[in-house]
């Protein structure tokens, strides 16, 4: 798995390409932690090249969801694939995070 900081439209968002495991979790948690240090309004990730995610990756955005609430930080997400977002509506997650297809969609969602 890779991460790459990018800013779209004035907002941190981490451009993730790879499969989100167990193995690679740890990478996402800190990526995710040091994009949480700024307290970010909101965090955009660009899932479109995530081939995999399984319950550690879902935990690690969970984790980030839970943390970013204390200064109102909301966490969205676009560009997933239909194998990874089935994952999420499946476990409830698409209720908690905002989904869509790109980044425009996922920024008028939030608000921005």
């Amino acid at each position: 798995m890779q991460v790459e900081k990018i800013d779209i439209q004035g907002v941190p968002t981490l451009k993730i390409r790879g499969e989100i495991d167990l193995h690679a979790s740890p990478e996402l948690r800190q990526s995710l932690r040091e994009s949480l240090a700024q307290k970010p309004r909101h965090l955009l990730l660009d899932m479109s090249e995530v081939e995999y995610m399984d319950s550690s990756g879902l935990g690690v955005l969970i984790e980030y969801m839970k943390e970013s609430q204390s200064f109102g930080g909301k966490l969205g997400l676009f560009g997933l694939r239909e194998k990874v977002q089935s994952i999420l509506r499946l476990v409830g997650l698409d209720r908690f995070f905002v989904i869509e297809d790109n980044a425009e969609k996922t920024l008028a969602r939030l608000g921005n």
